[in-house]
This record gives C-alpha cells, structure tokens and sequence, in this order.
C-alpha cells in the first residue's frame, strides 16, 4: 500500500542539482522525523498547534485523511499522468520519507517503470534509513540527501546514518547531500559537515538557506553564500519558495 500525499505538476524542482528542471512530484506521506527545529508553525485538522519542518502535511499523521491510497503500482502511475506535459520533465519522489516504501514491491515497481521509460527520476531522502541498493534502475535515480543538522532537534544517532550515505555514494551514478542552513546556525553547520564528511566518500555538497517563505530566505541567504564560498561547497537557492512561499502543488 503506498500513501501519497499529493502528486502535482509540471512545475519546476525549486532545489538541488536539477533545479529550475520541468518536474512532476510525488509526495509520499509518512516520516521518521519531526524536525521540530524548523519551527515551521501550522495547526493539525483537529485544531492542535504544532511545529515542524515546512511539509508537515506529509509527515504528522494527523493529516492522513487528506493522504491518498493507492493499493498497487499501476493505479498512481495512471494517476501521474493526469500531471504529465507532452514533453518528458523529471519525477521527484519526496514526501514526508518515501525511503520509508522502499522495501515495498510496489514503490519499487514504480521508481523500475519511470527508470525503464527514460525519465529523470529523483528521490528527495533524509538518508537516514537503511537501504540495499542492487538493481540496475535503482543505481540509475539521483539521490538528494537532505541530511539534518542539529537545528532540526533530531538526535545524532537517528538522523546522520553513515551507512546509507555510503551505500547511497558508492552504488548509485548520481548523488548530492543538501543541508538547510540560516545565518545564525553557521560555526556549529560547518562542523557538523565536515565530522559527516571525513566518515563518507568524496560527494557534492550543497547548502541551502533557511526559511519557509521568501522573506525568511533572503535574511539567510547572504550568509550561507558566504559559508559555501569559504569552504568549497555549492550554494543552491530554494527557488520555489523565493517565487511562491510556501503554497502548495507548484
């Protein structure tokens, strides 16, 4: 059975290495971490404040009445297509943690048939659980690993899984860690980074301002430039946020 938040599209990926790229997303309900950090600040359907990450919608269950179930592979990928432009754009799996499904036949079946048709498919992960990587296909998907930092409020042991980013580096063509960093959190982000590098191989890294509308954005945005350019890491933008805050389905 997989959960999906909300499938919406063509619009463009706002972040990471195909960024400003033509794509159609799969959000997938369901994550194994709050972020409550983020501070992103939202009210549940029954009326609860809470904080998390900027998709709480996909990750508190509290939500799950407005996810979407689909039994088998077949039936959401005739769903996507309602989404899909004449031309071939990029799928991005996100979610929520769509690395929870992956030991499910069906997810795999889905990545296999968008791999197989020649689209440009992207899993968004937090990176943090354990995965086998064997198949041709899934060696073929972009991984963008958006690993937490301490300013999440996830411990250490559950968000940084040296592991799977291993495994993830090692096997698969195409990957890149991205790290959501504002201007107050800079010492303590380097640090970290570099303490996740040095235990992983040689990997692309970009860093990525803070904030959940584009006001909120553009205070940290000057700082994580600076931080990228001291360091040799790439600075990437959130664009869909800088163009539309946070609104949903673009």
């Amino acid at each position: 059975m997989l959960e999906v938040n909300e499938i919406f599209g063509p619009t463009i990926q706002g972040e990471g290495k195909r960024v400003g790229t033509s794509s159609v997303f799969i959000r997938f309900g369901k994550c194994n971490f709050r972020c409550e950090g983020f501070a992103v600040e939202y009210e549940t359907p029954s009326g609860v404040k809470k904080c998390a990450c900027d998709s709480y919608y996909a990750v508190d269950p509290a939500f799950k009445d407005q996810w979407h179930t689909f039994v088998n592979a077949s039936d959401l990928i005739k769903e996507v297509e309602k989404y899909l432009p004449s031309y071939k754009c990029d799928i991005v799996i996100t979610g929520g943690e769509p690395l929870l499904y992956w030991k499910n036949k069906e997810f795999q079946k889905l990545l296999k048939y968008y791999v197989e048709n020649e689209y440009k498919v992207t899993i968004e992960t937090n990176a943090s659980l354990n995965i086998e990587i064997v198949e041709k296909y899934q060696k073929e998907i972009l991984f963008s690993m958006s690993v937490k930092l301490s300013n999440s409020l996830e411990p250490l042991k559950k968000r940084v899984n040296i592991k799977t980013l291993t495994n993830i580096i090692e096997n698969c063509e195409d990957k890149y860690l991205k790290f959501v960093i504002n201007k107050d959190f800079l010492n303590n982000a380097k640090k970290e980074i570099e303490d996740i590098l040095v235990q992983i191989p040689k990997v692309e890294v970009y860093l990525m301002p803070m904030g959940d509308n584009a006001k909120q954005m553009q205070e940290n945005s000057e700082a994580v430039i600076n931080l990228a350019l001291k360091n040799g890491f790439k600075y990437c933008d959130r664009l869909h946020i800088r163009v539309w805050d946070n609104k949903r389905g673009v």
